[in-house]
């Protein structure tokens, strides 16, 4: 695949005929910029707190390029004509990403594009995660940070990107953030990670909606919308402590982004050798369970196109578990033995093939264009899974027919970590609509400036944003807004993102760094690097 590279808008000539020289400046001077003012706000010291944006995490990891691209360093550099001091941040030790624990590859090194796809940098990571740094610093962006991380005691422990420059064992993210003394701040993307893991992990954890108790949760959990509320405002109450103004941005939907749309819902393709040909029998197999499908729901029924894209075979928990159903209509048919002798078995194998059948069709179905396939799940779909063949085998299979039976997303149904169905979907729209009115609602209580973060990424999502001579869309790769990893921004995205705060902070406060020119030129940022940039 070639790089597609973004035209820039080209000026529309127009030609004057019949008039002199005189009637016309061809060289007209340009308008004069206002001189920049601050507004209402002294920009004298500013601190950022977040999570991975606000760190300038990108392709994966976070590395140096990445960090001096942050948009907390981009604002940082436009505040310096303001009387800005310096922004310090806790830099990786290279541009390879990832890092070391006691010598030892802990986290990856970055992604970078090989022209057909996203890969990992095949390289060392030089950064040792458990080297102190000596602070202070401006930047409090920690990748993984969830709202409720925040203020907790001793989080370094727990998170070694904040564990590397805590000023101490016990310090929380917003003390260290506090004891800047800033006379600015933005605190961004909070609320992100509280949903993001859920998404990202398929909806593989649990709503804790009701759930007070932050310490119970699961990883991959969503944070109960009142625990969320709690830790923003406490957050927001002590930037503000001090008389400091600033800027807070709410939350996107984020099954906007690529890791949940550049995966079709019906990617199996008949002109694909290794799966056009094995249709007919496929639909075959099928037609013994779609009949028993057909009596029961037939939303459930599995068919293969022998002319278009066909969808993906999912398993999905919500749907009620047809099992024992399954095997009593398929150990009840008189057809049953001769079906599965055509695969050469013997007819006393019916009940074990009638009971493997159930278990693994009980809550299948083929997705539709409502599901949301996560992007790694475009490197197993089609793959024998050898766990299942391994099973099966165990079962009495042989291992030719317990391969056929274990092709991901044919006639093995994705598991639930590789799919976003609706109803999981649902839970992570009603978690982010409470964080936003929480979060409008404190801006609005603290005199803060709000970046609709949300309404920026879904214009992304549609039309596309478009900031000077650039249009960016969330599109892997091709887009320039979202890094290869399809969750965090390119360099250049960062840098579109520093722009929104700046109006923001425009409209709210009365400064003019839009319409003094003092925006972030994204032409100047990359959107990715190369496989030797180290």
């Amino acid at each position: 695949m070639k790089n597609i590279k973004y035209l820039l808008l080209s000026a529309i000539l127009v030609a004057f005929t019949a008039c002199s020289d005189d009637d016309y400046d061809y060289n007209p001077a340009p308008e004069p910029l206002p001189e920049l003012t601050t507004g209402s706000v002294d920009f004298s010291k500013y601190v950022a707190v977040g999570a991975s944006f606000s760190a300038g995490f990108t392709d994966n990891a976070l590395f140096i390029a990445g960090q001096e691209n942050s948009f907390p360093n981009i604002l940082a550099k436009t505040f310096t004509n303001v009387g800005g001091t310096g922004f310090s941040q806790p830099l990786m030790g290279d541009n390879i990403g990832g890092f070391l624990v006691n010598g030892n590859v802990a986290s990856a090194p970055r992604l970078f594009f090989n022209g057909s796809a996203p890969q990992v940098l095949p390289a060392t990571p030089t950064t040792e995660i458990t080297s102190h740094l000596s602070g202070p610093f401006n930047n409090y962006g920690i990748p993984g940070a969830k709202s409720f991380h925040l203020g907790i005691p001793g989080y370094g422990a727990l998170n070694p990107y904040f564990g590397r420059m805590a000023s101490s064992a016990t310090a929380t993210v917003i003390g260290d953030a506090v004891a800047q003394n800033a006379t600015f701040f933005t605190l961004s993307e909070i609320g992100g990670n509280d949903v993001l893991a859920y998404a990202t992990s398929g909806g593989t954890g649990v709503y804790q909606l009701g759930n007070m108790d932050p310490s119970s949760y699961g990883s991959s959990d969503i944070t109960d919308p009142t625990v969320f509320a709690v830790s923003f405002k406490a957050a927001v109450n002590a930037l503000t402590s001090n008389g400091a103004k600033g800027a807070v941005a709410n939350v996107p939907y984020i099954t906007n982004l690529a890791h949940f749309t550049t995966v079709p819902h019906n990617p199996l393709s008949p002109a694909n050798p290794a799966f056009g040909p094995q249709i007919p029998m496929l639909n075959s197999i099928f037609g013994a369970l779609n009949q028993i499908f057909t009596a029961i729901d037939p939303s459930r029924v599995i068919v293969f196109s022998e002319t278009a894209a066909s969808a993906v075979v999912i398993k999905d928990e919500s749907l009620t578990n047809i099992a024992p159903q399954i095997a009593g209509a398929l150990n009840a048919s008189p057809t049953f033995p001769a079906f599965i002798a055509q695969f050469g078995l013997p007819p006393q194998a019916a009940p074990l093939v009638a009971n493997l059948l159930a278990s693994t069709y009980g809550q299948a179905r083929q997705a539709t264009a409502d599901d949301l396939l996560v992007l790694p799940s475009s490197s197993i779909i089609g793959t024998v899974n050898t766990a299942s063949v391994a099973a099966l085998m165990a079962q009495g299979l042989s291992q030719e027919l317990a391969g056929q039976f274990s092709v991901e997303g044919v006639t093995l149904p994705l598991a639930d970590k590789w799919v976003l169905i609706p109803s999981e979907q649902a839970d992570i729209r009603s978690a982010t609509d409470q964080y936003n009115q929480t979060i409008e609602t404190i801006a609005a209580e603290y005199d803060l400036a709000l970046v609709d973060f949300k309404s920026i990424l879904q214009t992304a999502s549609t039309t596309g944003l478009s900031d000077g001579n650039f249009i960016l869309t969330t599109a892997l790769v091709r887009g320039g807004l979202i890094s290869l990893d399809g969750v965090h921004l390119t360099s250049r995205g960062y840098a579109a993102m520093a722009n929104e705060f700046l109006k923001a902070i425009d409209a709210k406060y009365g400064s003019n760094f839009v319409a003094a020119g003092y925006k972030a030129d994204l032409g100047a940022y990359p959107t990715n690097y190369s496989v030797t940039f180290r």
